[in-house]
């Protein structure tokens, strides 16, 4: 005979509980995989020769390392199989990946990928360069990706981090032109930014025009708009108004000279500096202070934040305006950051790809940022592969931050929720 305290009795937080995302060790053995193909079935043999030396100065010299590639590619190999497995053992116990073990699965991947792809070639593969290049690549990714964190936790989807950038971009490079001050350029593409964000604040959020569409729109007029004044007027005085200056590089002494970090973190133009200050200063001001707070209130449930006294209308419109700021001096990071002059359309999907970000970081400020910076790294991997001559298709190579960008979202985001109430416009009742 059975009572009733016999029976065994499960709680209902138990019978609800949702299982974990299975996306991580799924996308990890995906990779594994292809990695298992590549490092071990199609192995190459020969040297791989790394260099860490920057191109610089008086900086500490690191001898050039030579690594034998095919027992190399194949130690990796079971590595990344090793920890796929790991992956799949943590989710059958109902533990989360953690970022810091995608993190070196995905280290191990790329420095399998590196010594591959340049094992038995003459040329040497310099990580300094290598690494530099892709933060050079990734500021303008960064300053859109914070730009699109702060709408989207304030509840507005940013899609116009494209037309922003693009048309900071151009402004930065007229402006420095014609005043022949790379200050007064960065500032004209933060200008550039609050507006195209005062055209998006005022039908997002008073209109309540669809975000999406309203963001595609406007990166389509400003695509357009670009593209006309660069074929009919900047391209007949290119020395009077798209002739701007360079940014110079400020080694801060000392730490410069620091192997690899030297010249990848404190050698940099100041647009760079300005990307370290914009990172922790969002990421200190959304957890941290009040302004974060009622900000992360009116993207997350803007009825409640109402009738504590916020202002939902006003506090959605000039954050979007903040965010501009941001993303447009991203912007002035492929002018006179970079190549130094204003090109048609010159952005090239940069703001698709910060969204993207956004996204892959799960709407926070560091986690956007890593995801930027591998962007980043993969699209300055392509220029890198291809002057060493190796042999991976260039067209793979163009073709690889694209990818990249897809399997990071579709494989590795797992199951994150964004802000509550992003993308819905707010009407007071």
């Amino acid at each position: 005979m059975t009572t009733v305290a016999d029976k065994p009795t499960t709680s209902t937080s138990e019978a609800a509980a949702p299982r974990l995302s299975r996306k991580a060790p799924i996308a990890m053995g995906i990779f594994a995989l292809l990695a298992i193909l590549l490092l071990i079935v199609f192995n190459r043999a020969g040297l791989s020769h790394i260099e860490f030396t920057p191109n610089q100065k008086g900086a500490v010299q690191i001898p050039l390392l030579n690594v034998a590639g095919g027992p190399t590619e194949i130690v990796i190999a079971i590595l990344l199989a090793l920890m796929a497995i790991g992956s799949g053992v943590l989710n059958w116990f109902q533990l989360r990946t953690r970022l810091w073990y995608i993190a070196i699965f995905a280290i191990l991947i790329v420095t399998g990928f590196l010594v591959w792809a340049s094992a038995g070639l003459s040329g040497q593969l310099n990580v300094t360069d290598l690494l530099t290049g892709a933060v050079a690549i990734s500021t303008a990714l960064i300053f859109g990706a914070l730009g699109g964190v702060i709408t989207e936790k304030v509840g507005v989807v940013n899609v116009a981090i494209e037309g922003q950038l693009l048309m900071g971009a151009f402004v930065s490079a007229v402006t420095a032109t014609v005043t022949h001050s790379v200050v007064a350029g960065i500032i004209a593409a933060a200008v550039a930014g609050v507006l195209v964000s005062f055209v998006l604040g005022v039908f997002a959020i008073k209109y309540a025009v669809n975000q999406v569409i309203i963001g595609v729109v406007l990166n389509l007029l400003v695509a357009g708009l670009t593209t006309f004044l660069y074929q009919d007027v900047l391209l007949n005085s290119i020395s009077a108004l798209n002739s701007p200056p360079s940014l110079p590089r400020l080694p801060i002494p000392g730490i410069s000279l620091i192997p690899v970090l030297g010249p990848l973190l404190f050698n940099q133009n100041i647009i760079v500096y300005l990307m370290y200050v914009a990172v922790v200063a969002v990421t200190i001001g959304l957890y941290r202070t009040r302004w974060g707070l009622r900000l992360r209130a009116v993207g997350e449930h803007p009825q409640a934040a109402d009738t504590v006294g916020i202002n939902v209308g006003r506090t959605r419109f000039w954050n979007v305006a903040l965010a501009g700021v941001i993303v447009g001096v991203g912007g002035a990071s492929f002018t006179l950051g970079g190549v130094g002059a204003f090109g048609a359309n010159m952005t090239n999907g940069a703001g698709y790809i910060a969204l993207a970000a956004v996204i892959f970081g799960g709407w926070d400020p560091i986690r956007a940022t890593l995801a930027a910076l591998l962007f980043g790294f993969t699209e300055n991997l392509q220029s890198v592969l291809g002057t060493l001559q190796s042999p991976v298709p260039n067209d793979f190579l163009l073709m690889l931050p694209y990818v990249v960008t897809i399997l990071a979202v579709a494989g590795f985001v797992g199951r994150v929720r964004g802000p509550a109430a992003s993308g819905r416009p707010y009407v007071k009742s």
